[in-house]
């Protein structure tokens, strides 16, 4: 059995993450600061989640691709030693998932409908549960992916109403201006 600590995980994903923003600054021929700060918010969500989904790494070669998976909701959402497990769990997925519905739209134009947002998010969660399949520790499991998105969703609508609400006082002080 092989355990991968997440810090060897996270340098790989950071290396890959610098490698990208650097071509992409390169081809671009010009650096947006406020962009790239966003981009690092993005960096370091994916990184909580990937330390949660992801830490440690376990592989077992007796048990590797011995699938754990199942698709039946809520079929193992109490099987918990304790109710304060269960919501802990339930609780971890839907918060860790609030801030990519919040990222996706700010960060990419197209991502401006709320189904496309929920979509992107919902593809995360589930490309997450994919690349677990192969560790012995791991489980894929549609709760995981119903919580998540559900995060993707709560993080879409703070962001409409942020945004809705600031758009209202930046129209109420532009009418104040023109007083």
């Amino acid at each position: 059995m092989l355990s991968i600590p997440f810090i060897y995980v996270a340098a790989v994903y950071t290396f890959i993450y610098l490698l990208v923003r650097a071509i992409v600054s390169i081809r671009s021929k010009k650096l947006d600061w406020k962009r790239e700060k966003l981009h690092m918010l993005m960096y370091i969500n994916l990184l909580v989640i990937f330390s949660f989904t992801f830490s440690p790494l376990v592989l077992d070669t007796g048990r590797i691709f011995d699938f754990r998976v199942n698709f039946i909701p809520f079929l193992y959402l109490t099987d918990y030693d304790n109710s304060t497990h269960m919501y802990l769990n339930v609780a971890g997925n839907i918060l860790m998932f609030i801030p990519t519905g919040i990222l996706l739209p700010v960060l990419y134009k197209r991502l401006d409908k709320a189904c496309k947002v929920v979509g992107t998010g919902f593809l995360i969660s589930l490309a997450i549960e994919i690349l677990q399949l192969p560790f012995a520790d791991r489980a894929s499991d549609v709760d995981d992916l119903l919580m998540n998105t559900f995060g993707v969703i709560i993080g879409y609508v703070l962001f409409r109403f942020v945004r809705s609400f600031l758009r209202a006082k930046k129209q109420s002080t532009n009418e104040i201006c023109k007083i």
